[in-house]
């Protein structure tokens, strides 16, 4: 802390002086880039984390512009050394260094020539695979979409990205997985359970959510029919059971 020597400082102008102090000297032990801070909440250190690693979308038209450039040769190289970094990411997966295994695989994507969209549907599953690990299940999603763009086909893929939905929510997406696992798989024990469990969980939702669709309209209604003396009370709602549409009549209180 430095005072001017021509002015005696106020009190306020003292602590202010302290406090810049202290905050520098916190800043000196405590660098920001360190990776996660022991107080933080289990929510802000998916943030930081997801801040890191998680937003590590690979550049297509890039990659494509690079391989049209390169020999047989060159390919063939790039391919040798991604097939190493795969099973590399794989090992630490294994020893549970996920943080580790995402940057490995992310390297290895960067590196497949486009041609060998099998083997990049492999990574981009097994980098899901170690995001999910550190709950970064939004950019999981991401990398299955990827996955199962490069390989339809790719169960795996698929029943993660099914698991991934239903655990965001997002039922229908998620019963639209399983019932793509059973037409590759009709076996498969989880997309036969979810695609019982899955339809009545939807029904009751949209059911309620019918329901307070209808109350915010009930309550719009009022508040403009109130000034001609009506209210919704004049009009009766009938469902077509055989459609599932609406009727509406009209009903003068008497």
């Amino acid at each position: 802390m430095e005072l001017n020597s021509d002015k005696i400082p106020s009190n306020q102008e003292i602590i202010e002086d302290l406090t810049r102090d202290l905050q520098s000297q916190q800043l000196n032990e405590n660098p920001p880039d360190h990776d996660i801070a022991a107080s933080d909440s289990d929510e802000e250190s998916t943030n930081k984390i997801e801040s890191k690693v998680c937003h590590d979308l690979i550049d297509e038209e890039e990659l494509r512009k690079i391989n049209d450039s390169l020999s047989p040769e060159e390919k063939n190289e790039r391919l040798f050394r991604a097939n190493d970094l795969k099973k590399k990411g794989n090992d630490l997966f294994k020893n549970c260094q996920y943080l580790d295994s995402i940057k490995v695989y992310t390297d290895a994507l960067k590196l497949y020539p486009l041609e060998h969209a099998s083997e990049r549907s492999i990574v981009y599953a097994n980098r899901a695979a170690s995001k999910l690990h550190i709950n970064c299940k939004e950019s999981a999603v991401d990398d299955c979409t990827k996955s199962i763009e490069l390989n339809p086909n790719y169960v795996r893929a698929i029943l993660r990205r099914a698991k991934l939905y239903e655990e965001r929510e997002k039922l229908d997406e998620s019963l639209e997985d399983y019932k793509k696992i059973l037409e590759l798989d009709p076996g498969n024990k989880e997309a036969i359970m979810a695609c019982q469990r899955l339809p009545p969980i939807i029904n009751e939702r949209n059911e309620k959510m019918k329901s307070e669709m209808l109350g915010k309209l009930k309550d719009l209604g009022n508040m403009v029919l109130k000034p001609f003396g009506l209210s919704t009370n004049n009009f009766k709602l009938q469902q077509d059971p055989s459609t599932g549409s609406y009727s509406i009549n009209f009903q003068q209180n008497t």
